[in-house]
Order: C-alpha cells, then sequence, then structure tokens
C-alpha cells in the first residue's frame, strides 16, 4: 500500500513536457492547499514567535515547531487518504462514526481541560481535538447514509429524521465539552446534505427552525455565550470586559488598512489581542498584510470550497452518489467554517471559536482538514479515470 500511495504522491506531482499533470488529478485545487497550509505556518510563526510562545514556554518557536511537526504528519495522511479507494471509505463510515462518538464520551472522562473547556485526549505530547474528527466522521456517515437510504429520505419521515437522531446524540456530547461551534458546523452540514438529497420542504423547515431555535436558545440560556452575544452587537460598552477581544481586533484590521503594516510588524498580537494565533488569526492577517492580504487568503480558500460543491454537482451528474454527498458536505463545511471565523474576527458574526481551515494553529484541524481535502483530490482522479475509460471503450 505504501509503494501504491507513494505512486499516487508522485504522479500528482510530476508534470510532462507540455506542463501538464501525468495523471488525472486537480493539481490546482492541490497547489491551492499546499498554498494556504505554507500560508498558514508564516502566519502562527508571526502571530505567535514574540510573546505568546515566549511567555508560555520560554521557547518563541514553541508554536511554530509544533505547527511544523503536524506539517509532517500532513504528508503522512495526504499520502494515506490518496491511496485509499473511495468505496473503502464508504464501507467504513459507520465504523468510523461509531469510534468517533467512543472518543467523544472518553474525553469528557479524561479529556484535558483548557480555558474551561475539556476537548482535547492527550496522548503523550500531542493532544487530538476530538470535535474535529467529529465533523469528518459526520460527513462521511451522512454521505453514507443518504446513498443507501435514497428513496427513504425522499419519501418517509423516518428517513429524514433517522441521520437528525445521530446528529443529537453527538450534539448532546459536544455541548458537554462544551463545543456550540462544532454542533452548528454538524447542523450545517447535515441540513445541507439533506436538501441535496431531496428531502421534502416540510420536513426540512421543521428541523431547520427547531435547530435555530435550539441554538439560540443554548446562546441566550448560557451566561457566557450570552456575554459572547452582547459583545458581538456593541463591543464598546465594554472594551475592557466581555468586548475587549473583538475590539482588539478591531483594531488591528483598522491599522492594517490596505495593504498592512508588514510582515512580523503586529502590535495586536503583543498580548493585546488573546488567541491572535488560533481563533483571531485572521485579524493579524489583516493587520500585517492589510485588506488586500485578507482578500487574497479568503479568495484561496473560497476557492477551494467552490471547487469541492463542482466536484460534488460533477459527481452526482455521472451517477456517483457517494463521492458526490462527500465533495458537497466537505465544501459547505470549508465555507461555513471560513464565514463563521473571519466574521466572528470582524464583528459580523458571535464567536464562535472555529478555526481558519489550514491557516489557524491547531494540529488536530489541521490534519483533519488535508484528509478531507485530499480526499477530494482522490475522488476528482476517480471521477477522471472512469471517465478516461468509458471514452477509451467508447472510441
Amino acid at each position: 500500500m505504501l509503494t501504491q500511495a507513494l505512486s499516487h504522491l508522485k504522479n500528482l506531482l510530476q508534470i510532462n513536457s507540455s506542463g501538464h499533470a501525468t495523471a488525472p488529478y486537480d493539481r490546482t485545487l492541490f497547489l491551492s492547499i499546499l498554498y494556504l497550509i505554507g500560508f498558514g505556518f508564516i502566519m502562527v510563526s508571526s502571530a505567535s514567535i514574540v510573546e505568546v510562545a515566549q511567555e508560555s514556554t520560554h521557547n518563541p518557536f514553541h508554536f511554530a515547531q509544533r505547527h511544523l511537526f503536524y506539517m509532517f504528519c500532513c504528508v503522512v495522511v495526504t499520502v494515506s487518504v490518496l491511496a485509499t479507494p473511495m468505496q473503502k471509505w464508504m464501507n467504513w463510515s459507520a465504523p468510523i462514526l461509531l469510534l468517533v462518538g467512543l472518543l467523544l464520551i472518553l474525553v469528557l472522562i479524561v479529556g484535558t481541560t483548557v480555558n474551561g473547556a475539556t476537548r482535547w485526549l492527550a496522548l503523550g505530547p500531542v493532544r487530538i481535538q476530538i470535535a474535529e474528527l467529529a465533523k469528518f466522521a459526520f460527513t462521511l456517515y451522512m454521505a453514507s447514509y443518504l446513498v443507501r437510504r435514497y428513496q427513504e429520505v425522499q419519501s418517509h419521515a423516518k428517513g429524514f429524521y433517522k441521520p437528525i437522531a445521530l446528529l443529537f446524540i453527538y450534539s448532546a456530547l459536544l455541548l458537554l465539552q462544551p463545543d456550540l461551534g462544532s454542533v452548528v458546523v454538524l447542523f450545517v452540514i447535515a441540513v445541507s446534505l439533506l436538501f441535496l438529497a431531496g428531502a421534502k420542504l416540510r420536513d426540512f423547515f421543521i428541523l431547520l427552525f427547531s435547530g435555530l431555535l435550539l441554538i439560540g436558545s443554548l446562546a441566550v440560556l448560557s451566561p457566557y455565550r450570552l456575554r459572547r452575544m452582547t459583545a458581538f452587537i456593541d463591543p464598546w460598552q465594554d472594551p475592557f470586559g466581555s468586548g475587549y477581544q473583538l475590539t482588539q481586533s478591531l483594531m488591528a484590521y483598522g491599522r492594517g488598512g490596505w495593504f498592512g503594516e508588514g510582515l512580523g510588524n503586529s502590535i495586536q498580537k503583543l498580548k493585546y489581542l488573546p488567541e491572535a494565533h488560533t481563533d483571531f488569526i485572521a485579524a493579524i492577517i489583516g493587520e500585517e498584510l492589510g485588506f488586500m492580504g485578507v482578500l487574497f487568503s479568503l479568495f484561496v480558500l473560497f476557492a477551494v470550497a467552490t471547487k469541492a460543491m463542482h466536484l460534488g454537482k460533477c459527481c452526482l451528474k455521472h451517477k456517483k452518489h457517494f463521492e458526490g454527498f462527500i465533495a458537497y458536505g466537505i465544501g459547505i463545511w470549508f465555507f461555513f467554517q471560513t464565514l463563521v471565523n473571519t466574521g466572528a474576527s470582524m464583528g459580523l458574526l458571535p464567536t464562535k471559536g472555529l478555526t481558519l481551515p489550514f491557516i489557524s494553529y491547531g494540529g488536530s484541524s489541521l490534519l483533519i482538514m488535508t484528509a478531507a481535502s485530499m480526499m477530494l483530490i482522490r475522488i476528482g482522479y476517480e471521477t477522471s479515470t472512469e471517465r478516461n475509460q468509458k471514452v477509451q471503450r467508447t472510441s
């Protein structure tokens, strides 16, 4: 399997004399992902190297070194996912969902607590955030379920609400951590895929209304979530309390202007803006590289998400339903998480603690996002290969 995996990676990177790939891989998508991961390393290093890492570990390169380690792990993930046929992922979807569900229970028992949230399992020096695995596992299972119960989802309410029961279980486990942001992501993925599968509008709107009502209630009834909501509406009412993080983020954007202060020249990362290298890294990009830097980063991220959804459309057109729903789910996931992260840092949406895909610091997020994006490349490879074989047989 290792030989096959390395062959896939070699074919992905290799081009012939005319400048084209030697195998039907989407090299534009691959290079976009490679750019985002490299850019993320630069920005994480810049955002954490001065004060955050030095104060917590007495090593100014601590987070940069850890991020570099996770990038090397991404190579292993890339090789493994590219070598795995999509049919195997469909067969593994239910066991993966069950395994991740058990890990969500385990993290509540022996998990590591950071800033009041118990979201990580510690494996030696490495901490795994199970919520990131949950997004990947749930997307896989939803795609598999919609293929197996396609007619039932379209014609019976029972087929529609079965995956919602699993969503409810996963959401309950995530809320105990607590992690409302991941619950929202799972809800958006589930609702979107059910809509694409042709579920009845009545069931769809009942679910949508119920979900929004539940999420709104959780936000209002929890004191710390309510403070986040009020801070989002007007952070300047309490700029040194509940609105502190957002006001500092807005100052970073304002200071950056069109073209920024230059890479490494952020003031807000000097202990003014909390979580500068994770949830609010977009604000540091805005301060150091300006509006144009943020705009280009968002352009590449949304281009990856758009490519994923276009791939999903092509797969459904060619009757590859599992691959199509997977591609749509990943595209929606990337698009929504990017929107929420940047919207929160700009004061357009409440803070949800979601990472900026491929760019924010966080090994679990980076590895899972890499696995999901490599799955897109594998789907494109299989679809192109089958189409080429059909053309050859026809000729």
